[in-house]
């Protein structure tokens, strides 16, 4: 199994599919490329929070998402600024519990939040996710 850590390896998504060891990542990113047009970007970060190889997604120059793989399931970090603020808020009630719970408890920083949710199963927090996403993609069109 690929090592996750090794900045000198650069791992193929399907390795790192492999890693994750759950299906729903695997869904997670052909959902987006066919539904942005978009292909992902492996990068080593060396981000104190989250260190390793990580997956983002970018379209028009912009970041859609970015996961961050772990064993069982993976974690998508999903930016919103000043942009996006009002359009979130405004679909927040309709989303889950979980999700309006990450939002209220991330910090505000320089306009932004970073909001950071674990992902395991196809269930409504993925569906929330990809409102986010697309809110994002959206405001980025309408320039």
């Amino acid at each position: 199994m690929v090592d996750l850590q090794d900045k000198n390896y650069a791992p193929v998504l399907e390795e790192v599919g492999e890693y994750v060891g759950n299906p729903v990542f695997m869904n997670f990113c052909t959902e987006i490329k066919e539904t942005y047009g978009c292909s992902e970007k492996i990068e080593y970060s060396c981000c104190s929070m989250e260190p390793g190889w990580n997956v983002k997604f970018k379209k028009a120059g912009r970041t859609l998402c970015t996961l961050y793989p772990k064993e069982a399931y993976f974690t998508v970090m999903v930016v919103v600024g000043l942009k996006e603020k009002e359009a979130v808020e405004k679909i927040l009630p309709e989303c889950t519990a979980r999700l309006q719970e990450i939002y209220a408890q991330t910090q505000e920083g320089n306009g932004q939040k970073w909001l950071m949710i674990d992902l395991e199963d196809q269930d409504s927090v993925y569906q929330d996710v990809f409102r986010l996403i697309a809110i994002r993609r959206k405001k980025q069109v309408e320039k």
